[in-house]
Parts: C-alpha cells; structure tokens; sequence
C-alpha cells in the first residue's frame, strides 16, 4: 500500500524521473535479462486492477488479506500459483541497475537459491544477514545482531527447496515477512541461500520519500547518464 511514501497509488506503479513506474522498470528489466517470453506473475491486493492493467502480459495472484498479511503470506500465494521450477523473486518497490539481473544468469541456469545482498550498508531497519561457514545465509531478519550487509529485496528459490520453502512460509504467522520462512527452512530443512553480493549494482528499496530521491539519483539518473 506504501503509506510511508504517500502516494494514492500502490508502491509499484510510483513513477521514476525516466517516466517508468517501478513496476514498468522491472519487467523491461526482467524481460531483458530473461526473454520478452518470460512468465512473470504479480502478488496482488491493494488497487489489484490497477496494477495488472499497468502489467500485460503477466499472470496474477491475489492476496485477498493484503491489508493484514505480510510478505510472507504473499510469496506463499505466489509460490503455489507458478509453474513448476526454480523461483525468482523480487520485492514490487525495488530500484536496480538491470545489470545485475545478467550477473544472476549463470546462478539461474544452474537453478541454485541465492539471496541478493549489499555489503556496503547495514542499515537497522533493513533486511540483514549472516553466513554459516560454507558461505551461505544463516540468519536473514532485520533482528539480525552483527550483519554483514542488506538483503535487497531479489532473491531465487531452487526448484529442489521449492516445496520445503512453501512448507515453512506456510507456517509463519499473518505479520512474518518471507525471510522468517526461508530463516526456518535453513535451520530446520538444510535450505542453502547463496548471499550474492551485488553492491557494483546500484538497488533502492524504496519506502520512504527519500528512498523515492535516492533511486532516482542512483539509479535511474545514473543509468541514463551513462548512455
């Protein structure tokens, strides 16, 4: 619903200083890095017609309960309607240089789980992690005491720990966002998360106005400069 940015409209369909709403720029995105035939499906509630008439040639899934749900009751919405295979997903108010989804190829091919992250910042109300001794994610939350970095809001499940994951997110309670699914699938199933650092590649969670400024000035503008 974004209230803290304070627009009318859903979060996703803000619109950018290059025209695009952050929804139009993730798929041009998506359908860039992927194939203008890519199956993309929207988690839907808040204004769910507008959103899907601001998205053809997508598939939906509505999460009826959207003012009293979290994400993680959205992702499990999501993850039950999509065909079978590995899952990419990505959080409807992030910003990022299209760049980085070429950089997510070879992880995709090979269909392993992985987390976006950028080690550059920390902030306490985002989304942090650690890492067991393996190099994968241990602890994903934004409770997490000593993190390494921000997970950005990009993530990918593979097809083998699909159904573990839905298990466990089926678990979590109406305010849990995803990552207390995935955090329990790790500890509990043996999930493995690649932390992927992509902190080359600008990417703004956006949530406030001046997240709105900062993916602006670090992503859009900057993208279009350096054309």
């Amino acid at each position: 619903m974004g209230t803290r940015l304070g627009r009318p409209q859903p979060k996703p369909l803000t619109r950018l200083d290059d025209g695009r709403s952050i929804l139009g720029r993730q798929l041009d995105a998506l359908r860039g890095a992927l194939g203008e035939d890519v199956h993309v499906t929207l988690v839907v509630g808040f204004m769910a017609d507008d959103v899907r008439a601001a998205a053809p040639g997508t598939s939906s899934v509505l999460n009826p309960a959207y003012a009293t749900t979290n994400t993680a009751r959205s992702l499990l919405l999501a993850l039950r309607a999509v065909p079978e295979g590995g899952v990419l997903w990505l959080n409807g108010d992030v910003v990022f240089d299209p760049a980085l989804l070429d950089a997510l190829l070879p992880l995709l091919r090979a269909d392993e789980g992985f987390v976006c992250v950028d080690t550059s910042a920390t902030g306490e109300e985002e989304v942090k992690y650690t890492l067991d001794a393996d190099g994968c994610v241990r602890e994903l939350s934004k409770q997490v005491v000593g993190g390494l970095g921000e997970a950005v809001g990009i993530n990918h499940v593979a097809s083998r720990d699909r159904a573990a994951l839905v298990e466990h997110l089926a678990r979590c309670g109406d305010q849990d966002y995803f990552e207390r699914g995935m955090e329990t699938a790790i500890a509990e199933a043996g999930l493995r998360f690649r932390a992927v650092d992509i902190s080359r590649w600008a990417a703004v969670e956006v949530d406030v106005a001046i997240d709105l400024d900062r993916a602006n000035r670090d992503v859009v503008r900057a993208a279009a400069g350096s054309r």
